[in-house]
């Protein structure tokens, strides 16, 4: 299975970023190889629409499951159309720790959808 977290540095562990549509990338976390990898988000510059289009790239990626603070309405379309599985990353963790929180059972489902902020 394949775990997705917004980010906004590269790196080993970075920090889980605090958005999702203008995350500077996703880090995939592969559980079966164990190995992760930072995918670009494109989309983080764009000038409208872009949790569509991240969500669209998450959806692209064969991720399984999102872990993110936040998601927007239009996002969160995409995402669960493509069957992806939403969780609520926990404040000030890493995102590898997000991900262990996550495979012990300690991150809640995401329910919380808003419908964006359409900021610039």
């Amino acid at each position: 299975m394949k775990i997705a977290v917004p980010v906004d540095e590269k790196g080993q562990d970075p920090a889980a970023a605090a958005s999702f549509g203008r995350a500077l990338g996703f880090m995939i976390y592969d559980e079966e190889s164990g190995l992760t990898e930072i995918l670009d988000n494109s989309a983080a510059q764009s000038a409208g629409g872009a949790g569509i289009k991240a969500a669209q790239t998450l959806a692209d990626s064969g991720a399984e499951i999102l872990l993110t603070p936040q998601c927007g309405g239009n996002a969160a379309k995409v995402l669960l159309t493509a069957d992806l599985k939403l969780y609520k990353t926990e404040p000030g963790l890493s995102a590898m720790e997000n991900i262990r929180r996550f495979q012990q059972g300690g991150l809640d489902r995401l329910i919380e959808i808003h419908e964006g902020f359409h900021r610039h």
